[in-house]
């Protein structure tokens, strides 16, 4: 029998009192309440509501060493990113890396693979691969979330097929809408649809609240929607929640739900708000096997300072300490490899673009945000072809199909900022091939092959800087086989060489990687070709 004394939060019946929680076999079997005075707080655990692992560049077993200092005990996690390379292996495989540790990860069956067919992805996974994860894995507990909205609308025959099916195991069915409105939505979120992470605006969320959704409000390393969306949650915060959505592995060790929870109750919000989004309603929408502070409940939950800061003192999960004294108690696993990257070194004439000088259309990044707007602009031109022009902020940007030898696509993007050298990364939603920035032909080609020849990475290059920083990706081209520790001092020195090179962007690498992201507005670029997201079609293919 352990006992574990302090003053208790119990959010479902909104009391705090001193007490004693009693755990035997990882259970609650007693909480008895005292006259005795104590200093710290019993709180349950935090659940990221919406969550792709994968983009913290560490496989599931490794962020969980990150995610359980800042008292993250569980998480709904998409591992929609590996299964477009590797299909339902790749998410065998985040199964089985989230079971050697003792965070309580949860997964979807994803149902966007390929999120487009306007793109060239490593995998499909039919309504076949769909039922398969629902029948065989318990840890599956929703269908991902369905970027393909337009698909929705239109009663697209698999889509819709992929829909049913998590109906018929009762299955949550997670939603992905940015911008939808109106009668459109009203038909998405009358297919079945529950939940969405993409709401840029006040008023869209209470549109879609008033709708029957969940709200997980976002705030990740490119897409920060906090700011915007917490004011919402004083009315509504039974139907809301925190996620982080797409994470890098430096800004996870600085603050995590954690931080999210301290900045809201900074708003002015009742910490019993706030902690009934941190920690129950992911778990109440999901039917998580995640204790609540309950008599007979697993014993999951922290022991906090106070209920401003929520410094974690420790964090318990199945009635076992995970996090104390600064330091996770838990090991580090070995991770196997396992890929999918086939294409080979590209030079210089790949890239380049014979055309005579003239206005462009442009992908203009937009910091912060996974949105792009469509603009107009003059590249450069160097003997009948166009280039960067880094004087005005246009440089060329190309993604380079990763599963076969085929030629790259090429356009123009505004906003990154360089005025030298390269940058490239292998993580490129959804589809994950190689996508790079650059202000030349050359540098951009040594960035591409320098992914190339590691097989996945994210890399900043510059001839004039002596810049050549890789942070290998091996694992799927996405996830590194490294301690968090040496991932986070790789990426972070990824990040300052992108910064000498001149990017103002608060997280370029991020930026970059979403601007193959096709089911998002405005525009966007696949390895097909320049693809406008609003018409869902292509401007240029090739």
């Amino acid at each position: 029998m352990k006992k574990f004394q302090s003053n208790i939060l119990d959010v479902l019946n909104k009391s705090i009192f001193p007490g004693t929680l009693a755990v035997k076999n990882g259970r609650i079997v007693n909480i008895n309440k005292t006259n005795e005075k104590f200093d710290t707080y019993i709180i349950p655990g935090f659940v990221d509501a919406h969550f792709h692992i994968e983009s913290t560049m560490l496989v599931p077993s490794e962020y969980a060493r990150i995610a359980a200092s800042h008292g993250t005990i569980g998480a709904i996690c998409d591992p929609h990113e590996i299964a477009n390379v590797m299909g339902i292996e790749g998410v065998k495989f985040m199964l089985a890396d989230a079971a050697k540790c003792p965070l309580k990860l949860y997964f979807s069956a994803p149902s966007c693979v390929p999120a487009t067919e306007f793109e060239t992805s490593g995998a499909r996974l039919g309504p076949d691969k769909i039922e398969q994860l629902f029948k065989e894995f318990p840890l599956i507990k929703h269908l991902g979330e369905v970027m393909n909205f337009p698909g929705v609308i239109a009663g697209d025959p698999e889509v819709m097929q992929k829909i049913a099916l998590a109906k018929k195991y009762n299955k949550q069915i997670d939603g992905h809408a940015p911008g939808l409105r109106g009668d459109e939505l009203k038909k998405y979120v009358e297919a079945g649809i529950t939940t969405d992470h993409e709401s840029f605006t006040k008023e869209e969320a209470l549109e879609k609240l008033a709708l029957g959704m969940k709200i997980w409000i976002r705030e990740g390393s490119a897409a920060r929607n906090f700011a915007e969306l917490i004011s919402i949650a004083n009315k509504h915060y039974d139907n809301c929640g925190f996620c982080s959505d797409d994470k890098h592995p430096d800004e996870l060790i600085k603050g995590y739900i954690d931080d999210m929870v301290r900045r809201a109750v900074k708003t002015g919000l009742d910490p019993m708000k706030v902690l009934q989004m941190a920690c129950v309603n992911p778990v109440q929408h999901y039917g998580l096997e995640v204790g609540l502070l309950q008599k007979g409940d697993t014993a999951d939950f922290l022991i906090v300072d106070n209920l401003e800061q929520f410094h974690i003192i420790k964090t318990v999960i199945n009635g076992e300490i995970v996090f104390a004294d600064g330091k996770v108690t838990f090991p580090r696993h070995k991770t196997k490899i396992v890929n999918n990257f086939r294409t080979k070194c590209k030079n210089t004439n790949d890239f380049a673009v014979k055309k005579e000088s003239g206005e462009q259309t442009l992908i203009e990044a937009i910091d912060g945000e996974v949105i792009t707007k469509k603009g107009k602009g003059k590249p450069g031109c160097n003997n009948g072809n166009l280039i960067s022009n880094p004087n005005q902020d246009i440089l060329k940007i190309v993604v380079v199909n990763r599963y076969k030898n085929k030629k790259p696509a090429v356009a123009f993007a505004k906003n990154f900022g360089l005025k030298k050298g390269a940058i490239a990364s292998s993580v490129a939603h959804d589809s994950h091939n190689v996508i790079a920035v650059g202000v030349s032909d050359e540098e951009i080609t040594s960035a591409v092959n320098l992914i190339i020849e590691n097989k996945g990475g994210v890399c900043a290059v510059s001839k004039e800087e002596g810049i050549a920083e890789i942070l290998p990706l091996p694992v799927a081209g996405l996830m590194s086989n490294d301690s968090y520790e040496r991932v986070t001092e790789k990426f972070q020195q990824v990040e300052e060489a992108v910064q000498k090179l001149g990017s103002h962007l608060n997280a370029p690498l991020m930026t970059l990687s979403f601007m193959a992201l096709l089911v998002i507005p405005e525009i966007k670029l696949s390895d097909k070709g320049l693809f406008d997201s609003k018409k869902f079609e292509f401007i240029n293919k090739l």
